[in-house]
């Protein structure tokens, strides 16, 4: 039976300010829901985000945009799902999902394309939409493994790495901030085209838009052996997290070991007010192919398995609720 204190409203930009301000105290949002990053790329994606209001007031988001007949939470992100703050709750939340099958099925949508904020992202426990999803009878049907290394419980240097550091520091590389966002993407670029055939998911203009308008959560960092540019990352900071977002070495570079001089200074050096290091996924195919060399490289950092799910819910109309 529907709730009448629940009401779903398609987002529209006149509820933009509603919006970033929810994700800014919200328990488990990152900047990427900030309205400002996620349509950046609106001109790819038809937007379906919604908010939830319970007793007339905001309760959550739902980051989504929408092909055909699926809603994808969020196609153009790394994760979506439901975005909560400490007052959502278990009983609300399953509610929450009942009205919003109801909405979406009114809309004509079949199916749910589903990716919850990974743990390592909350601030507080908000794992109350996967006790839905487990009642919906979801599917899981996607799952990458990333890589990352916890602050508060930290797991040495594997003997490569640290043989690979005194290497990059013999050869006195140097790792700062920097804004040559066109170096490190030449080099970028060539590294994926030579191993891969691909571009960066990212163009170089996107990047230099979104890093102005997040200029402290998108920083870049370069590694340079005198006033040459070796290799370079790009990283998101979020409140919990900093993300491995790019990071890329010419040859040079890899010969000296100026990767892991780059991820060892981050880890040790800036942003360690952050407990997390993510070095992001290391599959294909939805998580069932796995990059072993890539993630091998991951964990002699210290860094251990944290899942990226994806499920599926498929909407009938005469089958909703719990």
């Amino acid at each position: 039976m529907s709730d009448s204190k629940i009401e779903i409203r398609r987002y529209e930009p006149g509820l933009k300010k509603t919006w970033d301000d929810f994700v800014e105290s919200s328990k488990n949002g990152t900047f990427l829901f900030n309205r400002d990053y996620m349509d950046y790329h609106s001109h790819r994606f038809k937007d379906f985000s919604l908010i939830v209001y319970f007793k007339n007031k905001p309760y959550c988001l739902l980051p989504a945009c929408i092909k055909d007949d699926t809603l994808f939470s969020h196609a153009g992100l790394t994760y979506g799902g439901l975005v909560m703050n400490s007052s959502c709750v278990s009983e609300v939340i399953l509610k929450v999902f009942y009205e919003i099958q109801r909405f979406l099925t009114d809309c004509h949508i079949k199916k749910v394309i589903y990716k919850p904020v990974p743990y390592i992202y909350h601030s507080l426990p908000a794992q109350e939409d996967l006790y839905a999803l487990f009642r919906l009878e979801a599917r899981l049907i996607g799952r990458n493994v990333s890589c990352t290394y916890d602050r508060l419980m930290p797991i040495p240097l594997s003997r490569l790495r640290r043989r690979s550091l005194l290497k990059a520091y013999d050869f006195g590389v140097k790792i700062e901030e920097s804004n040559d966002l066109d170096s490190f993407w030449q080099i970028m670029e060539t590294n994926l085209n030579q191993k891969y055939g691909a571009s960066p998911v990212h163009s170089l203009e996107d990047m230099k838009l979104l890093k102005r308008r997040f200029p402290d959560n998108i920083k870049f960092f370069s590694a340079s052996i005198g006033q040459r540019m070796v290799a370079g990352g790009i990283f998101y900071v979020s409140s919990e997290v900093i993300h491995a977002q790019y990071i890329h070495a010419n040859d040079e570079g890899k010969a000296v070991g100026a990767n892991d001089a780059l991820v060892n200074h981050i880890i040790n050096n800036e942003f360690t007010d952050r407990r997390y290091f993510d070095f992001g996924t290391s599959n294909e195919d939805m998580g069932k192919v796995l990059n072993e060399s890539l993630i091998h490289q991951k964990e002699s950092f210290g860094g251990r398995a944290v899942c990226y799910d994806i499920y599926e819910i498929n909407l009938k109309r005469d089958n909703l609720g719990f």
